[in-house]
């Protein structure tokens, strides 16, 4: 491809970059547009179908036309806490684009885990970046909801980009509890791949476990133990970064107040944006997973069927939990909050 079209391609954010091939360190393109944005849950194959003809550009050949000075924000968040919801109402034309959940930066978590070089996969998470920063044409910035399997690389995304915030959104304890319990067998299971990369990440060490002692957890005490995980990486993220760049937002204050949240984040990422815009706005009024109409009320009596049936096995593993908390010196509320 001739320089002057690829230049044109990467100028803004149309044209996605989805992939992160690492044996022929390239990227991999697919074109998407607002509409499809909104209506994949996640920027995924799974929810966007297989792209069969993706543009694939070298690294090195990308870095070079893209621009280094692209406004970036994270939604920052540790599962189960209306982040979707989030990420959704930043899609506002002439305003912002949120990402939710690309691929790209799964691809280099798995990197990482693999074994790469430290060093190489900062490179290609300060280039992947990049890449992920470029807007819609007539926006303001991006913003970038990861997997939460992205939050031991948030710090090092925090201290490469110092011009970029972070919101880092979490559910309170209990509620994560109910989500997972209310979920079922599959999310159950996933709490344990949660573990399984937390551990891997290193950020389950000093909580005073070892390794053994989770096999003999049931499963809600392994969620609750990834909870705890991230939330001290999220209080640490705090301390490290402080308010200037860092606000925390739980996910009952944002379902109860959505609209002020939105205007909230805003106002930290320094989006201009009326207020009109704001109101109404459709990510509040569906089901950020599988569309519909939905509420705070209808996730309100959600929770309150899930906590009828659990109630029991939840209320041991909070006392078991908090426990945990205390011995290990982390807070059940962040400081620095949006609200």
């Amino acid at each position: 491809m001739a320089e002057q079209p690829l230049k044109n391609i990467l100028a803004y954010g149309e044209w996605l970059t989805h992939r992160y091939d690492e044996d022929a360190d390239s990227f991999h393109l697919r074109q998407l547009d607002r509409s499809q944005h909104d209506a994949a849950t996640f920027i995924t194959d799974e929810y966007l179908g297989a792209e069969v003809t993706p543009l694939i550009v070298r690294r090195n050949d990308a870095i070079e036309q893209v621009s280094k000075t692209n406004p970036l924000h994270f939604i920052i968040h540790s599962a189960f806490c209306a982040s979707t919801m989030l990420a959704r109402g930043f899609n506002l034309p002439g305003v912002s684009m949120g990402l939710k959940e690309p691929v790209l930066l799964n691809d280099i978590v798995g990197w990482r885990r693999r074994g790469a070089p430290p060093a190489a996969v900062a490179q290609r998470l300060d280039h992947g970046l990049h890449m992920l920063a470029r807007p819609f044409k007539g926006d303001q910035a991006i913003v970038v909801k990861p997997s939460n399997v992205f939050n031991a690389l948030a710090p090092l995304a925090l201290t490469m980009r110092p011009t970029s915030k972070a919101i880092l959104l979490y559910a309170p304890l209990p509620v994560f509890l109910v989500s997972v319990a209310r979920k079922g067998l599959w999310c159950r299971l996933w709490c344990r791949e949660l573990l399984e990369g937390l551990i891997t990440d290193g950020i389950m060490m000093n909580l005073g476990f070892e390794q053994g002692d989770y096999f003999r957890m049931s499963d809600l005490q392994v969620a609750a133990v990834g909870w705890l995980a991230q939330q001290r990486q999220f209080d640490a993220m705090v301390s490290t970064f402080g308010p200037e760049r860092i606000s925390t937002l739980d996910s009952e204050t944002l379902t109860a107040t959505p609209e002020a949240a939105l205007t909230a984040a805003m106002k930290h990422f320094g989006l201009s944006v009326h207020a009109a815009n704001i109101a109404g706005h459709p990510a509040f009024a569906t089901h950020s997973k599988f569309g519909g109409a939905f509420d705070s009320k209808d996730r309100t009596a959600e929770h309150k069927a899930a906590t009828e049936a659990y109630g029991d096995e939840i209320a041991k593993v909070l006392i078991w939990a908090k426990a945990v908390a205390e011995t290990a010196g982390i807070p059940l509320d962040l400081t620095a909050p949006l609200l």
